[in-house]
């Protein structure tokens, strides 16, 4: 692990200017989401896009995901429907990704899409990464800023842990708020959840009024579907009810734990926790035991990453 310290920049207007004129001549830009960090490129720029995939190690058959300032921008690389329309304007700025096909002359790197017809998109809302994409004026691919199936980053001292100088600069602005990455829906065919993330299943349901159908395992259509990902560098035990010997337990709800992802048992807490909690008990160098977590709302993506950690490494 490179643990050398990148540049930091803090989030003023100048520091956003500097982030803004790296990411021009074709740097990576960690920068905070309300999800988690992302390592930010030029999505145009195909020499800088594949400086993310180098930077963490990334399968190049993992797509990425493009952020731009809104939907008006979002328009100008798929072809937009009714749907598209819908949810963007319910939850955009926010943590969902749309699928969408690619529109002739997009201009965006084949890399981006790992060669399918379809891109995924999302506009933030944390103010700094708004501000970033304001002064870049321009789509910026960017996965999560950590090494390739690791921990995902909520704070700017786990991308520097995890990148070190493979980025060339961290604008730090706290950790995130939500702490899961977005939701990713696909929208090149009937509506379906290809990701679950930090907006739950059931608020985009109730806004289409119909259910979404659910991806099944075994192509890659969208960030965040590898079998392991997020993976601790130790073993994970999942709906452990105690550590075993050579384990540390991570709780939920009002129990004896090493750390607790929400003593009162609060799911948003929890997300917002998760990836934090795994750092800090991955850096013991012990397995990890993990309390069940209910399944409803926001659980059901802190289960989808608990899972993929805990899944036989490739």
């Amino acid at each position: 692990m490179n643990t050398t310290e990148p540049t930091c920049l803090t989030p003023t207007p100048d520091g956003i200017a500097q982030a803004a004129d790296l990411l021009r001549t074709g740097a990576l830009v960690a920068f905070p989401t309300e999800t988690v960090y992302g390592l930010g490129a030029d999505a145009r720029n195909g020499r800088a896009v594949a400086a993310i995939f180098e930077a963490k190690g990334r399968p190049s058959f993992n797509p990425l995901i493009v952020h731009v300032l809104d939907a008006t921008h979002a328009r100008r690389f798929c072809h937009w429907s009714d749907t598209a329309e819908k949810l963007a304007s319910a939850f955009w700025p926010g943590p969902l990704s749309l699928v969408l096909p690619l529109t002739e002359g997009h201009g965006l790197s084949s890399l981006v899409s790992a060669g399918l017809s379809t891109v995924a998109l999302r506009v933030p809302a944390h103010p700094t990464a708004r501000a970033l994409l304001r002064a870049f004026d321009g789509p910026v691919a960017a996965p999560s800023a950590n090494p390739s199936g690791k921990i995902s980053p909520t704070t700017a001292q786990h991308v520097s842990d995890g990148l070190g100088m493979r980025v060339g600069a961290i604008l730090d602005d706290g950790p995130c708020r939500v702490g899961l990455e977005s939701t990713i829906v696909g929208l090149d065919g009937p509506a379906s959840l290809l990701r679950p993330g930090g907006l739950p299943a059931e608020e985009i349901e109730r806004v289409l009024g119909q259910k979404l159908s659910r991806e099944t395992e075994g192509k890659i259509s969208a960030p965040g579907q590898l079998m392991s990902h997020y993976a601790p560098n130790g073993r994970v035990r999942l709906n452990a009810q105690r550590a075993h010997d050579g384990e540390v337990f991570l709780g939920f709800g009002e129990m004896t734990c090493d750390l607790n992802l929400s003593p009162s048992g609060d799911l948003t807490e929890a997300a917002s926790v998760l990836f934090d909690c795994l750092h800090q008990l991955d850096a013991t160098g012990s397995a990890i035991a993990v309390a069940p977590i209910p399944r409803q709302g926001l659980g059901a993506a802190i289960n989808d990453r608990l899972q993929r950690a805990a899944a036989p490494r490739p």
